[in-house]
């Protein structure tokens, strides 16, 4: 039987990312045919505002202006994650901090990892390797405004308003690729003699039947979970938050940093992301290390409000994957396939990259999807296997011992086995690029080394050779004067998107 008819059920970010992947790649050959089935009275979870670097050249692919989706998603720039409070403050003092940025530590294929070691790590790591953290403190665009879409000097994401961007998604994939949008609430499904899904039966008394299924339908998961049975696998001994809070506050005239903050607690950490005209901030936390009444009150002192009378959103988080992420003719996405907290914006990204991958590798017939489902099942495993590892290094190199979810996080971690070999290698050489041996790192050495050496990791130092400090100063005077020509260049962040929504309205 050839697959000509596809279901995703689900919108938000997970579903119309999904179907602009599968469009692209499918609406030049005949016959395919996308619906995207929603349900008018589920809101679109909308945590996640943060992306990383891979979703621009994913909105170019799809051909999505870049200006347009500036404008229209309340678009600000992220260049990275300043990391505050993630350190002994009586060691590191207080507010300490350090920056994973997304430029590139390599440079012209140079480890620069042993140098900042033999330097005297007198300069945090990012500044010694790079100029992103200079760019952020200043409060700078990575892009010129003569930049040309999807590029500029600086590596960069974004942050965005989820609501907004998946209408944006959702009018792409109509307009450019024809995908059929329609609104039903699904009740459940019948299933063929091998456990196939035949079709899905509406609240509303009707019978769709499809050839595929694609399930983003998010934590209700209604189609893996619910109708093929395919349980979670929970991974909260390793990663111990489980719950946040989140609020939007009004961000006018106000200047916006490039890059997302997480502000660590004694029982989690904060993420703060400015928009053009507003804040989206969350609380994340430990709710066997801290109630919520206590939550509540801890975030009410980091925004400076009574936080109750505004009644923040509960986000309760279930962490884990899927011991099948592709069961029968049912691929699960989004936050049906799995969730790892909001650090480091993952849920985007493994969205965005499984999409990508099951697009690309779409089975035209029943007969191929045994084959397929148990490629994808290895590989998004091993995805989220070092997605957990990476996000859970944050936690685990800290030094913080001031309450007991950091002493659980530290000495009394579960580690995979893969993490704890990594991390036993590293203390005698620096991570190196054949340490990922993976094309499927979604986080590769660049990340770890930022991570490991602006959280102090106690890497022994290499044998240094004679020139050792000649070539550093050479380097760190480079860098100064590569970042001082950058400075009188590049705009305030602020004054870039203010005059690109100016050009836009001229536009309408």
């Amino acid at each position: 039987m050839q697959i000509k008819r596809i279901a995703i059920i689900g919108g938000g970010t997970a579903g119309w990312l999904a179907a602009n992947h599968l469009g692209l790649e499918l609406s030049a050959q005949f016959g395919y045919e996308i619906t995207l089935i929603e349900s008018p009275n589920v809101p679109i979870i909308g945590v996640g505002e943060g992306t990383v670097p891979h979703i621009r050249a994913t909105l170019a692919r799809f051909e999505i202006s870049e200006a347009e989706f500036i404008d229209c998603c309340d678009v600000t720039f992220k260049q990275g994650i300043k990391f505050v409070n993630w350190l002994d403050s009586k060691k590191h003092g207080d507010e300490n901090y350090y920056y994973h940025p997304f430029d590139p530590t390599y440079n012209d294929n140079e480890n620069w990892a042993p140098f900042w070691l033999n330097s005297g790590m007198q300069k945090s790591y990012a500044d010694f390797v790079g100029i992103q953290e200079k760019a952020c403190n200043d409060f700078l665009s990575p892009k010129l405004i003569s930049s040309l879409p999807y590029q500029g000097p600086l590596n960069y994401a974004y942050h965005l308003n989820a609501v907004k961007f998946a209408k944006l998604l959702a009018k792409n994939a109509q307009e450019r690729f024809g995908v059929i949008h329609k609104f039903a609430n699904i009740e459940c499904a019948t299933k063929g003699t091998e456990g196939e899904i035949l079709s899905l039966l509406t609240s509303e008394g009707e019978t769709l039947a499809f050839d595929f299924y694609i399930d983003c339908s998010g934590f209700h998961s209604i189609l893996i979970e619910k109708e093929l049975a395919v349980p979670l696998i929970d991974k909260s001994s390793q990663i111990i938050t489980n719950a946040a809070l989140a609020i939007q506050i009004p961000n006018e005239n106000e200047p916006i940093p490039p890059f997302t903050i997480a502000t660590a607690h004694k029982a989690g950490w904060i993420w703060d992301i400015a928009l053009l005209n507003r804040r989206g901030v969350g609380f994340v936390y430990s709710d066997k290390h801290m109630s919520e009444s206590e939550a509540i009150s801890s975030f009410s002192s980091y925004l400076g409000v009574e936080l109750e009378s505004m009644n923040p959103r509960r986000v309760p988080m279930r962490i884990g994957y899927r011991k099948k992420l592709w069961e029968k003719n049912c691929v699960a996405l989004g936050l049906a396939q799995g969730f790892v907290e909001p650090l480091e914006a993952t849920s985007i990204l493994v969205t965005d990259y499984a999409a990508e991958y099951l697009a690309k590798g779409f089975p035209k017939t029943a007969d191929q999807i045994e084959s397929f489902s148990r490629r994808f099942n290895t590989t998004f495993t091993y995805v989220w296997e070092r997605v957990i590892d990476f996000v859970q290094l944050h936690y685990f190199l800290s030094d913080r011992r001031d309450s007991q979810f950091w002493l659980d996080n530290t000495e009394g971690a579960q580690l995979s086995d893969e993490l704890k070999l990594r991390l036993e290698v590293w203390k005698n050489q620096v991570p190196e690029r054949q340490d990922f041996f993976s094309k499927f790192e979604v986080f590769d050495v660049d990340n770890y080394l930022y991570i490991l050496y602006g959280m102090k990791y106690p890497t022994r130092h290499p044998v240094r050779a004679n020139n050792t400090d000649v070539f550093i100063n050479q380097c760190v005077s480079h860098k100064n004067q590569q970042f001082n020509a950058l400075k009188d260049k590049l705009p305030n962040h602020r004054t870039y998107l203010e005059k690109l929504k100016q050009h836009m309205s001229r536009l309408v």
